[in-house]
């Protein structure tokens, strides 16, 4: 298969893509693997041959920390259209692991075309260093989110995130996604317990910002869910740019 459009999607919101850049990145081969909730995507560990895209459905990294620690710490979330491991084209080993919430389609790049489009393509290798940049904003954001905000806004601002990463490629769309997490994995990730995160998901119905059932949420109210949660999608860099 080809790379997918949802990636093209991604980079098309963020800066120009002539017609010789969509011909390279769409002759790029892939191989698309299926993975059901709880699967291992990428194992910790050295000599990684690919990176791979999410195409349908989330994926996570998890990070597993000490012993004395019960469980693992999940450090990002991956939607359709997101390059989830640039950095195994250049590190000689990662310590975490990639897992898929819900079924989960993947594609895999082989790292010798990677390893092409950075020798002979510079505008389309400092798109994918903008993409690894994305990558730890939202990480960043993440750290700021969890330090500044309480339940109902924190888990606010992670609805927002998602919806508008999701609608930027054309995953979801008017106010509606799907969110295929168990409130034990959304304790996890927001650092609460799962009956706080039920309150949390109980006092944004109640304030009738959106519905949540099972793995579909619709945003009721935008603008009053983003206001509460503090919520600017700038650090996604969604402006397009000119080269």
């Amino acid at each position: 298969m080809a790379l997918t459009e949802y990636f093209i999607r991604y980079l098309q919101r963020r800066d120009e893509l002539g017609a010789a850049d969509l011909a390279i990145l769409r002759a790029i081969p892939t191989e698309t693997r299926q993975f059901q909730n709880g699967q291992t995507i990428v194992a910790p560990g050295p000599d990684k041959s690919h990176s791979c895209l999410v195409l349908d459905g989330m994926a996570g990294r998890l990070h597993t920390m000490p012993a004395r620690v019960p469980r693992p710490v999940i450090t990002a979330l991956y939607l359709p259209g997101d390059f989830m491991d640039l950095h195994n084209f250049v590190l000689a080993e990662v310590d975490d692991r990639l897992v898929a919430f819900g079924p989960a389609r993947v594609e895999f790049v082989h790292h010798r075309h990677l390893r092409d489009l950075t020798e002979n393509h510079p505008h389309l290798t400092r798109l994918l260093w903008m993409a690894t940049a994305i990558d730890a904003a939202v990480h960043r954001q993440w750290l700021a989110a969890a330090n500044t905000l309480r339940s109902s806004a924190h888990l606010a601002h992670l609805v927002c995130e998602i919806y508008t990463r999701q609608a930027v490629v054309g995953a979801a769309s008017d106010y509606r996604m799907t969110l295929p997490l168990l409130q034990r994995e959304l304790a996890i990730l927001l650092g609460y317990s799962s009956i706080h995160v039920n309150r949390a998901v109980r006092d944004l119905r109640d304030r009738k910002l959106l519905r949540w059932v099972g793995t579909e949420i619709e945003i009721l109210d935008w603008p009053e869910l983003a206001r509460l949660a503090h919520f600017s999608a700038d650090y996604l860099d969604l402006e397009r740019r000119r080269r």
